[in-house]
């Protein structure tokens, strides 16, 4: 393990008033967002949409790194230059979604594990060939009648510290991402103590398997009103809650916090990440975003699968980005 090569991209991601684009939905996710537009979720009208955005001039400015798909990370930015290799010399670190999804956790209905770890020393040597930085695993907690369970809580911690620590040996930095989803009618109490239940589990995984915590990203979730909560909360309690929350939770090794925005509106995932930087706290952590949809879905409206609308595409994404840049700072 190469601790000064993990601790510096770990902070090129992180700092600098950038955030990370996640560009790494499974074909089934793409699909489903494409069919909302009447598109054809084909391999060439995916290439065709992501070459759009990673092209657009500038956009190192904002975005610090880039996640990708397995089918992405294989292709050729405009059948011409490798995703990686392009986004390397464009100033973007390029990463990659290794986990095989969240499937159903055996004896606890309702809950979910994330699997992939078989073979996952080989896949992240030949991601490394292909030129990944970093990687990223996602846990989805559940907030319900019973639920979050000690039992899903702790397998969904083992297998990100496990994930976590097979990058670290390949020199590969782990994004480490625990979403306790909006699904829900909860309040933002019970968000902020499910969420503590959740960070405390994870950051005692890691410990257990050697972890280096500075040379990790931590995506997680905000604390936020479930989406069917009567009582939705406010930008400044979502901000307070959320920092005062991890201030209990991560460590100060941990380089920085680039927050998932999780079914948030584009803009209410701005203005809390805008909130929680104009705190005036003097956190230990940089607070970043690492967004999919928040800083996707204006420009694949924009495109709807029309490759001559390149210019409006770059115009949507740079927006997204530089605001949340900007929100990166508390500068909004």
């Amino acid at each position: 393990m190469n601790l000064a090569k993990l601790e510096s991209t770990a902070r090129e991601m992180v700092s600098g008033g950038r955030g990370i684009l996640a560009m790494d939905e499974s074909t089934g996710t793409c699909t489903s967002r494409f069919d909302k537009l009447g598109v054809p979720s084909t391999e060439e009208n995916r290439l065709s949409y992501r070459s759009m955005l990673v092209t657009a001039e500038g956009l190192s400015e904002f975005i610090s790194g880039a996640i990708l798909f397995d089918e992405t990370i294989r292709q050729s930015v405009n059948g011409d230059t490798p995703f990686a290799t392009y986004l390397n010399d464009a100033g973007i670190v390029p990463g990659i979604k290794v986990d095989t999804g969240a499937k159903a956790l055996a004896g606890h209905p309702g809950e979910k594990v994330t699997e992939g770890l078989d073979g996952l020393r080989e896949r992240l040597q030949e991601y490394v060939s292909l030129g990944a930085r970093f990687a990223k695993w996602r846990a989805v907690i559940t907030i319900g009648d019973g639920i979050p369970s000690d039992a899903c809580l702790m397998a969904n911690a083992h297998g990100l510290a496990r994930y976590a620590a097979l990058c670290q040996e390949a020199d590969v930095v782990p994004i480490v991402e625990p979403e306790v989803l909006m699904d829900g009618g909860h309040s933002i109490e019970q968000c902020r103590d499910v969420t503590h239940r959740t960070l405390k589990t994870v950051f005692q995984q890691l410990d257990n398997q050697g972890v280096v915590l500075s040379g990790i990203v931590l995506k997680p979730n905000m604390v936020l009103s479930g989406k069917e909560c009567t009582e939705q909360a406010g930008v400044d309690e979502v901000a307070r809650q959320t920092v005062d929350c991890f201030l209990d939770c991560v460590p100060a090794s941990v380089p920085g916090v680039a927050f998932l925005s999780g079914g948030q509106t584009d803009e209410q995932a701005t203005q809390h990440l805008n909130k929680m930087n104009q705190l005036g706290l003097n956190l230990p952590w940089y607070l970043t975003f690492s967004y999919g949809r928040a800083l996707q879905q204006a420009p694949m409206k924009a495109w709807s699968g029309d490759n001559s609308k390149t210019v409006e595409v770059h115009q949507q994404i740079l927006q997204r980005a530089e605001v949340n840049a900007l929100a990166s700072q508390g500068a909004v």
